[in-house]
């Protein structure tokens, strides 16, 4: 009898257990990276992970509220430097659900600079800047090539 109700107890905890573990999370991808500025955060990733010189990428880029709510409508334009030299200018545009994803074709091999400008979201009004680094290299070098 002791043996069904030490059973009895313990089933509950099992399943409250493996309940309370069953949450999964995608891992942060290597060339991503967020920003807080004034009531917003931007999160910026690349889908491949790697972009590869002269093939389509995508930029995925997400807008927040300081809580991680996604942004009903913003406007937003990019400009992307290479060598410090800007070598592209995506238009102001306005997006709705909170997420913009655009195609794009890395042409040199190195570190780009994303600047995503959200326009009449600082306090007066004004743009806020939001800087971004994304590499067309892998962060292994070439060890696994």
């Amino acid at each position: 009898m002791n043996e069904k109700l030490k059973i009895i107890l313990i089933l509950p905890l099992l399943f409250v257990s493996i309940a309370a573990t069953t949450d999964a999370y995608g891992h942060s991808l290597f060339n991503s990276s967020e920003e807080t500025l004034g009531d917003y955060r931007v999160q910026i990733a690349t889908q491949p992970e790697f972009p590869q010189i002269g093939e389509r990428s995508q930029v995925l880029i997400r807008v927040t509220d300081q809580d991680g709510n996604e942004v009903d409508r913003f406007m937003m334009g990019n400009r992307i430097f290479y060598n410090e030299e800007q070598i592209i200018t995506w238009r102001p545009e306005s997006y709705e659900g909170g997420h913009m994803e655009k195609d794009f074709f890395f042409e040199e091999s190195g570190n780009h600079i994303f600047r995503v400008d959200l326009y009449d979201a600082a306090e007066d009004g004004g743009v806020l800047t939001f800087t971004f680094n994304i590499s067309t290299q892998s962060p292994f070098g070439y060890i696994f090539i």
